[in-house]
């Protein structure tokens, strides 16, 4: 389901917002946008952008993305995982919807391109998905945030060792780049994970749901087809000041000499739709910390039999996790949490319970910590692991893996104990129609 289908889906289902006021790029939609966080949001009118929309919260719940994949949410993980272990290549075609429009003359100015936060350097998007190729190891997806410097150029943040980096240092001179925006969730989920090198997100996003895709006009690049908006240019040498910039944990980034983008060529679909993502919101948690569940769920099946893993929003979608299991030893508390560790590595806290847990009930969670955990027995703490860039309490050194302690707390039921006096009292059903039909 492409972009403008989910949409059009969303919309028939009562979820999608639609603002037919005038608004500005500067700070006005975001606010407005971060005002209706949880649902998709449709502004048919920007100011100074004729012809353009822009949609803000496609991604901000489990629920899209599972109606989006047609499943329901509880097998949103799994089908995540059969996508990363079981990649299909996805076809190519001759023409596609991304390049109905093609615009020779560059101009990023004429984009809709959001002013989020005071704080922050510049008009950013935070939305794209890029697409590069590693002289040895092929295609690779990723997501880097861009800061438009004038009518051709962007700021762009690489992160070290990684695979845009990486593909730069095999590189002479530019490395060829297309920047996609207003892409399927499916396209988005395959880019927010990290399968092994060499392994294609584009495949796995095709795994996940149909995913054609075009041939670049300028480059041997291929995006997919059906993308709203692709950017075509090349990574160069020259480097920029990047940052200020919020990042997953709801606070500002620090400023960064990094790349610099050169734009060659733009593409779009008819009546193009601008999906503009808010740094530090629920689209860029979800993004960031779903896609990590599966390599957790993987870990911990090779120590137990896992049932259930969720990232949680008040980690930032990235430093917390809740991982279910169902206990086959007296140890697999312990052995889960360490293997929630092995599965994720800028994971800082891990609460393990038992399947009748709910996990995505945070209250839930909570009253299995307070009827079963003991500190002195049930706690695991690692002092001085290496961990997440993006927390601002961890020891973060230049050029150097950033430090943090980490802590596991085994929530489940000791394994020789009396199990019923663990369990919750249950009271009956019934039938409220009975009993308040003449309310």
């Amino acid at each position: 389901m492409d972009f403008r289908t989910f949409l059009q889906q969303a919309d028939a289902g009562g979820a999608l917002v639609t603002i037919t006021r005038p608004v500005a790029v500067a700070f006005e939609l975001a606010n407005v946008a971060h005002a209706l966080e949880g649902r998709p949001v449709l502004f048919t009118q920007v100011q100074d952008y004729p012809g353009w929309r822009v949609c803000a919260g496609p991604c901000s719940d489990r629920k899209y993305f599972a109606m989006s994949l047609g499943v329901a949410v509880p097998q949103l993980l799994q089908r995540l995982e059969q996508a990363l272990a079981n990649p299909v290549p996805p076809p190519m075609v001759a023409a596609g919807p991304c390049q109905e429009v093609v615009l020779p003359q560059v101009d990023l100015n004429r984009l809709p391109i959001l002013l989020h936060l005071p704080q922050d350097a510049g008009y950013y998007v935070a939305s794209n998905v890029v697409i590069t190729k590693d002289p040895e190891l092929g295609r690779n997806m990723c997501y880097h945030r861009l800061l438009r410097l004038d009518e051709r150029r962007f700021g762009v943040r690489i992160v070290e060792n990684r695979g845009t980096y990486n593909a730069m240092q095999k590189t002479e001179g530019d490395l060829p780049v297309a920047i996609c925006i207003g892409v399927s969730l499916a396209t988005h989920l395959a880019a927010s994970m990290s399968p092994p090198a060499g392994v294609d997100e584009l495949s796995i996003a095709h795994a996940l749901a149909p995913t054609p895709l075009v041939k670049c006009l300028t480059s041997d690049l291929e995006v997919p087809a059906e993308a709203e908006i692709v950017l075509e240019g090349r990574i160069t040498r020259q480097r920029v000041a990047e940052g200020p910039f919020m990042d997953l944990t709801e606070t500002m980034d620090i400023v960064r000499q990094q790349p610099v983008i050169e734009i060659d060529l733009i593409t779009h679909r008819r009546d193009p739709i601008f999906h503009a993502l808010l740094p530090g919101g629920l689209e860029h948690k979800l993004l960031m910390g779903m896609p990590r569940e599966p390599t957790i769920f993987a870990e911990v099946n090779k120590v137990t039999r896992c049932t259930g893993v969720v990232i949680t929003p008040g980690g930032a979608s990235w430093l917390h996790a809740v991982v279910q299991i169902e206990k086959q030893g007296p140890e697999d508390g312990r052995l889960a949490i360490e293997a929630a560790f092995r599965g994720h590595g800028s994971l800082k806290h891990v609460w393990v319970v038992d399947t009748d847990v709910d996990i995505y009930n945070p209250a839930e969670v909570e009253w299995a910590v307070a009827t079963r955990f003991q500190a002195d027995r049930d706690l695991v703490v690692y002092a001085s692991r290496p961990g997440s860039s993006l927390d601002p309490s961890g020891l973060h050194r230049p050029g150097q893996k950033s430090l943090t302690a980490k802590m596991g707390l085994d929530c489940t039921i000791p394994w020789n104990a009396d199990k019923q006096k663990f369990q919750k009292g249950q009271y009956g059903v019934v039938n409220l129609g009975d009993y308040l039909a003449d309310a």
